[in-house]
């Protein structure tokens, strides 16, 4: 069970950190700090989910009791 937990977590994360670099703006002219941080803060919680994504897979070839 902990396998499908783990994906679902990571694809959620996955998810959100990249609607969130896609909120940010990229036109070099009107970017803020702000947007650099949200960009950034994406970017950080996709690898997250990514991560997590591999957790569930390594749980499902080794079985929950690791």
């Amino acid at each position: 069970m902990g396998e499908l937990v783990d994906k679902i977590k990571g694809n959620l994360n996955e998810a959100v950190g990249k609607s969130k670099q896609a909120l940010a703006d990229k036109d070099p002219a009107t970017r803020t700090a702000a947007d650099e941080r949200l960009e950034a803060e994406g970017a950080g919680q996709e690898l997250k989910g990514k991560g997590q994504q591999f957790m569930g897979e390594v749980k499902g070839a080794l079985g929950d009791n690791i």
